[in-house]
């Protein structure tokens, strides 16, 4: 059975880091969720062909689909439970933004299986979260928090940024371990990327032209050797050194508090591991559905356009929603490389047994050159049938990954 992912492309305020498609609701046209809503259908009712016996798992993201009114959710809810077979015992998460959540949200979620939730806080300090333009406060993300356990999940997930605008080791720290004293079960930890034609992105780069240019203009008008230094934007940035101390201080922290550190960016406590994402991982197969959704079954990997009106009117008219690029299929070698590389980035690693059963041959020939060109550096080891990245370098695991492509 595919996992299957709905995407809500719905925010009430899009931040400003956030290169995801989405729609902020202050300046979108009225019709645009009916017209998303409509076209959803439409796609699900396409694609439950895909998933005959059901899904292993359920996860809508966005986006904020808690940014969605009250009828819209139950609208969206009823329409899964009728396209697709829920197993009430699956892993079935919802993402949400404090600020957006509310007791009736709440409860129609639990009602419809929903039994893991997913609470994007990044940050419990007020100056932080209106520098990179979240909408909600310190304070509703601990309101947040608090309902989510009143109405009976027990599985929770706190998404927390380091890397922010300002952000020091003591206000992470701070923001760590408020979060452990609510006793999530799952944490995420992701470092600030700034994505090209973000606001975030846009002011970073001016600040650093902007000091350019003045340091310049400094070193043609003085006569001195000595620079000042000048304090911009653009080095609002906590640079790559202290980033990585941030991410090493709160692996040692959690593991303190007794969380697997289960994939570089995330941790649970035992038996609270993201199902969901351990699909995409191990290389499972996968529906993703709505404007910019993204599905690979058998190898052949699509992508949804990125534009509400557009998906609605291609379903409406019988097409697909494809992107341009359309249906690509995935040779071999494209398979493989996506195993190790997202295989690498969990604890457990790549099963040599699994490997060589789903791809015929074994990973150690394959990748014989990549292996033996680190064999003296202590980055990979053999350990139970599986290959494992040395949990030292996870910080910096992508640029090692490469390696495979």
């Amino acid at each position: 059975m595919p996992s299957l992912y709905v995407h809500i492309p719905f925010c009430v305020q899009k931040c400003d880091y956030c290169g995801f498609y989405s729609h902020s609701l202050v300046n979108s046209p009225k019709d645009l969720i009916s017209l998303y809503l409509e076209g959803l259908e439409v796609e699900m009712e396409k694609r439950k062909k895909d998933a005959p016996q059901g899904v292993s798992s359920l996860f809508i993201g966005g986006g904020t689909p808690t940014s969605l009114k009250d009828r819209d959710l139950e609208r969206l809810m009823e329409m899964i439970h009728r396209h697709f077979s829920l197993n009430v015992k699956a892993e079935n998460t919802v993402e949400g933004n404090p600020g957006t959540i509310t007791d009736a949200k709440l409860t129609c979620l639990r009602r419809s299986g929903i039994n893991r939730f997913s609470l994007g806080v990044q940050t419990f300090n007020d100056k932080l979260l209106k520098a990179v333009g979240r909408m909600h406060t310190a304070q509703e993300a601990r309101e947040a928090i608090g309902l989510l356990r009143t109405t009976g999940f027990n599985n929770i997930n706190l998404d927390l940024m380091f890397g922010l605008p300002e952000q020091d080791m003591v206000t992470w720290q701070e923001t760590v371990e408020e979060a452990l004293s609510y006793s999530p079960e799952h944490l995420s930890l992701y470092g600030l990327m700034l994505e090209e034609g973000t606001p975030l992105y846009e002011r970073y780069n001016k600040g650093l032209n902007d000091k350019r240019d003045r340091i310049e203009g400094v070193k043609i008008e003085s006569k001195s050797r000595c620079r000042p230094t000048i304090a911009v934007q653009g080095d609002w940035i906590p640079d790559d050194d202290l980033q990585a101390e941030m991410y090493d201080w709160a692996v040692e922290r959690l593991k303190q508090a007794k969380f697997s550190h289960y994939e570089t960016s995330n941790f649970a406590r035992p038996g609270y591991e993201c199902l969901h994402n351990l699909g995409y991982w191990r290389g499972e197969d996968y529906l993703g559905l709505g404007p910019g959704g993204v599905s690979c079954l058998k190898r052949v990997r699509w992508k949804n356009i990125e534009e509400v009106r557009t998906y609605q009117s291609r379903l409406h008219n019988g097409q697909d929603p494809v992107d341009e690029a359309g249906p690509e299929a995935l040779s071999l070698h494209e398979c493989m490389a996506e195993r190790m590389i997202l295989g690498l980035r969990l604890e457990e690693g790549v099963n040599l047994d699994l490997f060589r059963k789903d791809f015929g041959v074994d990973l150690r020939d394959i990748y014989r050159d990549v292996l033996e060109r680190y064999k003296n550096k202590d980055i990979f080891m053999f350990e139970d049938e599986y290959l494992r990245l040395n949990p030292k370098y996870s910080f910096v695991a992508n640029s090692i990954l490469q390696e495979f492509v």
